[in-house]
């Protein structure tokens, strides 16, 4: 695809997975697809007649060299489905977003990730189980995921800076503007101390009703698992959680009084088998099989070579074997199985047993 496509049809923000299919199918690539680009194409697409207005009246308006000094300027980034840093985990999903705007280190969607998800009313209890959680799995070396919405979702970003881990804010609109005002500066801090924001949203698409759901099943597609720690009935915390359930994603609630509305959600999800009741983070950790690092480790591991590098780089707290790390490291097995029996010594790699490793 070429730039001047890629920027296009991101800015016609009216491509869905099975819409970019059909495009394929039809003329072999979105390049020739947008060269017919006309009200006939659409309706065969499925559009209504507003969005066909619309998309044709922004395809008009745009000017690709501008939109993309812009995106320069913000320093962003913008993949498709077609590219090398797509995630492997939404390639996955049935409706995997075709585009990506993103700033940051696209690099935290291979890693292994938690969605931590609740309502934007939240309690001191909802707070509490936040901070409570949180720094454990920071500790456990995973990255976490929220929306970044008032309430839980800010919460789980400020906690995982305040432990010093990577998180991933997914918006549901572009990164053009923050919504909320109020944690455009959280946002900056995200990107500062190596986290990610991510939209599927072209710079100037607002929030709606429709963008958060969205929203939600990008996080539900890129974590091994979705934790909802505050939801009363109907929250849009268990939105995430159904998605994550239907893409066979681990999903877990926390449990509050059986008085408290703000966790009827949570509750109904443990009480109709769609979630695991968790009150703890090591319960999640061990559900999802990640291993912590011993807490007897208190040096920080500086590799000696650039082979050493590479393989601790590849591993995470999730354990993988010999074969894995070859495929993430592109090194040679041989030199591998020498390198991980000298850093473990060091402390810097554990054997989980079955020829598994983490990162210590």
């Amino acid at each position: 695809m070429t730039t001047q496509s890629l920027l296009t049809w991101s800015w016609l923000n009216v491509l869905t997975k099975k819409r970019y299919d059909a495009l394929l199918e039809a003329f072999g690539s979105l390049d020739d697809a947008l060269d017919h680009l006309d009200p006939e194409v659409l309706k065969q697409l499925g559009c209504k007649e507003e969005t066909m207005m619309n998309v044709l009246n922004r395809k008009e308006e745009f000017n690709p060299a501008a939109y993309q000094k812009e995106l320069e300027k913000r320093s962003l980034q913008l993949i498709c489905i077609e590219d090398e840093q797509y995630p492997s985990a939404l390639h996955m999903l049935p409706d995997p977003p075709i585009f990506l705007y993103a700033k940051g280190d696209l690099e935290l969607m291979n890693q292994p990730c938690i969605g931590l998800v609740g309502t934007r009313a939240m309690s001191l209890y909802g707070k509490r189980v936040t901070e409570y959680m949180v720094p454990e799995f920071v500790r456990a070396g995973m990255v976490t995921v929220s929306g970044l919405a008032i309430g839980i979702d800010a919460h789980v970003a400020k906690e995982t800076l305040a432990a010093d881990g990577k998180t991933i804010a997914v918006l549901g609109h572009g990164l053009g503007k923050i919504h909320p005002k109020a944690n455009a500066q959280l946002a900056e801090r995200i990107v500062e101390e190596g986290g990610l924001l991510l939209s599927e949203f072209p710079l100037d698409a607002p929030p709606d009703k429709y963008t958060f759901p969205a929203r939600n099943r990008i996080i539900a597609g890129i974590t091994l698992g979705t934790v909802v720690l505050e939801a009363g009935e109907g929250s849009g915390a268990l939105i995430t959680a159904d998605l994550a359930l239907d893409y066979c994603r681990e999903v877990f609630a926390v449990p509050g009084q059986i008085f408290d509305p703000q966790y009827a959600g949570c509750h109904q999800c443990i009480a109709a088998g769609r979630a695991k009741l968790v009150t703890s983070a090591n319960e999640v950790l061990q559900e999802l099989n990640i291993v912590a690092p011993d807490s007897q480790q208190t040096t920080m591991y500086m590799p000696s070579n650039p082979d050493e590098e590479k393989i601790y780089n590849a591993l995470t707290t999730m354990p993988q074997s010999v074969t894995d790390i070859v495929k993430r490291s592109h090194m040679e097995t041989g030199t591998i199985n020498a390198l991980l029996t000298m850093m473990e010594l060091q402390g810097a790699v554990k054997n989980t047993g079955g020829g598994m490793w983490v990162r210590n």
